[in-house]
């Protein structure tokens, strides 16, 4: 099996410097434009299914590829992005330090195991993750693909492939084969590096 793991596109969020995590931002208008060149890389790739995450950022990368491509589009759950920041979420990082300056040096002091209030435990995301790839990842498909976010992808990799992946850009690709005997590394596009944890 062929899975295409696929971060979305740029997002308002990301052009206005806020928080994101859970935050439910659109594509930018640069985003909607990488998503465009994204379709012309996967073209070819005899993709049977996209699944996405629910987050508006992943749904409008997702149904861009679909429509582009002719392929059926699934939504799942619990592939969305960590609930990573809490109160801080949508906020700038302006406006976070002023209005919540504990709670930005607790997430600077330790980013993944941070206790932010009212955010999601990185171990029970963890868990979430690994148990939506398991399960999209059991099917009878030849090739997937898997529109979701930066959190997901780094927490595949690290639990699941036993590496750390750094520098994963907008609209990244990178492309896994599973077997009997495991998962392998296919290939990446937008990917800074990945390092053996």
């Amino acid at each position: 099996m062929k899975i295409y793991l696929i971060r979305h596109g740029e997002t308002t969020g990301d052009v206005e410097d806020r928080y994101g995590g859970t935050y439910d931002d659109h594509l930018s208008e640069k985003g909607k434009e990488q998503v465009k060149e994204l379709v012309t890389k996967l073209e070819g790739k005899e993709i049977e299914l996209i699944y996405y995450s629910p987050l508006i950022r992943a749904i409008e990368t997702a149904q861009v590829l679909g429509q582009k491509l002719s392929v059926s589009l699934e939504e799942i759950e619990d592939i969305r992005e960590r609930n990573h920041y809490g109160e801080l979420s949508g906020l700038t990082k302006k406006e976070a330090l002023e209005q919540f300056p504990e709670e930005v040096e607790e997430l600077e002091s330790s980013p993944l195991y941070h206790k932010l209030p009212h955010s999601e435990d990185y171990y029970e995301f963890a868990k979430r993750i690994i148990d939506a790839f398991n399960k999209v990842t059991e099917t009878d498909r030849e090739v997937i693909a898997i529109v979701t976010h930066g959190g997901p992808i780094k927490t595949i990799f690290r639990e699941i492939l036993g590496f750390e992946i750094e520098g994963i850009e907008d609209c990244a690709i990178i492309e896994l084969n599973k077997d009997d005997h495991g998962i392998e590394i296919g290939g990446m596009d937008g990917v800074g590096g990945i390092t053996p944890n």
